[in-house]
This record gives C-alpha cells, structure tokens and sequence, in this order.
C-alpha cells in the first residue's frame, strides 16, 4: 500500500513542476502534477480492489472542504477579464483530486499512513537542506531554497521535517531522528522566510503547552539544554551567509526597519476588495486581475484574505463550516489520539504559514495533512482476533 502514497506525497510535494524547470522548454506546457496523479490513481485503485472497504461516517469536514473548491471554481463566472481563471481551475481541480485520493488512501489504514508520511517527509527534507546549502546556494535575495522552488515552499519542508523527526521519535523511541533537527533549523533560517519560522514557533510552542503536564522537570531541561546546543552548533557549522542573511533579514529589515516585504501594503488592498464585493467576492484570481496585474502582485500572499477577497462571504462561509467540522472530528484524537495529534500539527504549521504567503495551490499539505488526521480520528483500531485451542478430549 505504499506506492500510492509515495506517488501522492511526491506530488504534493513536487508543487507545480513542469519540465521547463529541468530546462525543457519545449516541453514547458508538460504539467507533472497530471501525470503523477493518473499514475498514482491508478496504483490506488489497485491497492484498495484487495483492501479492506472501511465504513464512512462524518464526513460533512470533507463535503463542506469539496463545495468550497467547487464554489471557487464556480466563481471563474464572475471573474474579471484579467483573471487567470485556466491556470487557477486547474490547481483547483487537482487540489479536489489530491485531498480526495490521499483521504480512501488514508482511511484503508491509517497508521501505515501516517507513519510513511512523516518518513518520507523527513528523508526529503534532509535531502532539500543539502541541495539547497550544497547545490542551489543562495538565490539573488541571499535566501535558500531547493530543486528550483520557492524560500516559503523550501522552508515549509523544513519545517514539516522538524515535526516528522518529532513524530519518529515518539512512535519508535528511536532518538536519531531528533540529531537531524539542527539541520532542518538551519536550512529554514538560510530560506529567509519569516512567516514559517512564526508558524512554526506557534505550532512548537502549542505542543509544549499541552504537553507540560506530562514533562518532568528533568525532560524540560534536557530540551532546553538540547535547543542551546543546537543553536551553537548551527552558528558555528553555518556557512558565512547564515550571518549575512540573519543580520540583514531578521534584525535589520525585520526588527529595525520593521519591513514586512510590503505584506501588509497587500492584505489591506486585499480587504478592501471584500469591502467591495461582500457577498460573492471578486471571482477566482480576482485580486490579480484588479489590482496584481498592474501592480506586478501574483496573489494577497494570505489564504484567508485571498478566499474573502475572491469568495466573499460564500466562500468563507464553506470555509469555515469545514474548518468546524473538522475541529470536531480530531478534537481529542479520536480512535489514535497520538497519530492524529502529529497530523493535526503539520496541519495547523501548514495553514498558519499560508497566513503569510502562498495561493491556494500552496495550501495543499494542509489539506492533505487534515484528511490524515480525520482517518487517523475515525478509523476504528483494529482488535486482535483470539482463536480458541481446541479442547483436547481426556
């Protein structure tokens, strides 16, 4: 059962990869992200034609989450003329492909799943860290980032790294995985991005918070003594540009000059679309098609913002029905409280760091990530089957 997944993960992963990227430029209009998911749909009808059919129940998060694309794809009606309504339908209908494929992927057994999630997800982001330190280098910004992708995407990887060496570490004991972490630390401080590290400060220090009760006082120092380390042995194994780009970036723009990339010039341009259209929003890649294409602005760099400003009030409505809904499903763990806490984690990283930059394609590890976690809440642990010895006559 692990193909299908090792298809599905890289292709989320892979983001939009067309061959031009490999340096194929006649082939540009190639979109690999087609081709994966056929090839992975295939492998997991395959896989489920000998599996074991689970029964579904509350699943109105995933029927609230389908509509919402829908509804956003529907808004392409109203779009303005500038709007790049192909390319974002597109995205959008893979997205519907991606969350639905990986959740029957997910619900035929969860715990393989998850485990081979966080597996993959740590093997790749060790192999982007050095791609990007060893191989990319710094890119005209001073920022890292791997196999042409973007410093945001680059760092979200790392980061997920971060929480799959967490997760290995509590479902094997093994405490390998936990020596990599430093490496994963730098390579998103070399990516730049400010957003991911507050996503992910977040994320971290929710999971302490929750779990201080069950933390010894010996295990609160171990961490903390393990986090002083980490960052000595980061400051002196880190290449000359570490400093660079944290001086320059992090102290300087962020903290002196206090420059958010002119963020917040974007959100409030993206509110005052909604302002404008309320109720059914400006339509699908609405914001770029009144404002992002004379401006030179791709998207409002924020998920929420982005589904007001081109959904309204409908969109958002969706939106949130399925956020609540699924809210109440992973609420507690459900059937495996621990494999779902980590999914529901990368989850809330993922659309925490979608609050800073991205468009809706970007979104997609949280997406898939909420349907692992809702599989691993709603599938009933399975019960060990006792077979009685027969009775030898006397």
């Amino acid at each position: 059962m692990k193909a299908p997944g090792l298809l599905l993960i890289l292709v989320a992963i892979g983001g939009r990869y067309t061959l031009d990227r490999a340096g194929l430029l006649e082939l540009a209009w190639v979109d690999l992200r087609v081709i994966g998911l056929i090839v992975a749909l295939v492998a997991l009808a395959l896989a489920l034609t000998n599996g074991t059919p689970q029964k579904r129940r509350d699943e109105g998060w995933l029927l609230a989450a389908l509509l919402f694309f829908v509804y956003q794809i529907s808004s392409a009606l109203w779009a303005p003329p500038a709007a790049r309504v192909g390319p974002q339908v597109l995205d959008l209908v893979l997205l519907i492909v991606l969350v639905l494929a990986f959740y029957l992927y997910a619900m035929n057994d969860p715990e393989t799943v998850v485990r081979f999630t966080f597996q993959l997800l740590f093997v790749t982001a060790i192999v982007y860290a050095l791609a990007a330190i060893f191989i990319s280098g710094p890119g005209e910004q001073g920022r890292y980032s791997a196999f042409g992708g973007g410093p945001n995407v680059f760092a979200r990887i790392e980061v997920l790294g971060v929480i799959a060496a967490v997760a290995l570490f509590m479902l094997t004991g093994r405490k390998l995985p936990l020596l990599v972490i430093p490496l994963f630390l730098l390579a998103t401080v070399l990516s730049g991005s400010r957003g991911t590290l507050v996503a992910g400060g977040v994320v971290a220090g929710a999971a302490l918070l929750k779990l201080r009760r069950r933390l010894s006082a010996t295990a609160i120092a171990a961490t903390g003594a393990v986090a002083v380390i980490a960052v000595g042995v980061i400051w002196a194994l880190a290449p000359p540009e570490f400093t660079d780009l944290f001086q320059e970036r992090f102290v300087e723009q962020t903290v002196q000059e206090q420059y958010l990339s002119g963020r917040t010039d974007i959100w409030m341009a993206a509110l005052r679309m909604f302002a404008d259209y309320p109720i059914e929003g400006a339509g699908l890649d609405g914001f770029y098609g009144l404002i992002g294409v004379n401006q030179a602005v791709e998207y409002p760099h924020n998920y929420l913002l982005a589904v007001a400003a081109e959904g309204g009030l409908g969109g958002l409505g969706l939106m949130t029905a399925s956020i609540v809904l699924w809210t109440r499903i992973v609420r507690g763990g459900g059937a495996r409280p621990q494999l779902t806490g980590m999914a529901v984690a990368a989850t809330v990283f993922v659309a925490l760091s979608s609050l800073f930059s991205g468009d809706y394609y970007d979104s997609r590890l949280a997406w898939m990530f909420a349907a692992m976690a809702a599989a691993a809440a709603l599938v009933p642990v399975a019960t060990p089957v006792t077979v009685k010895q027969p009775v030898m006559a006397r």
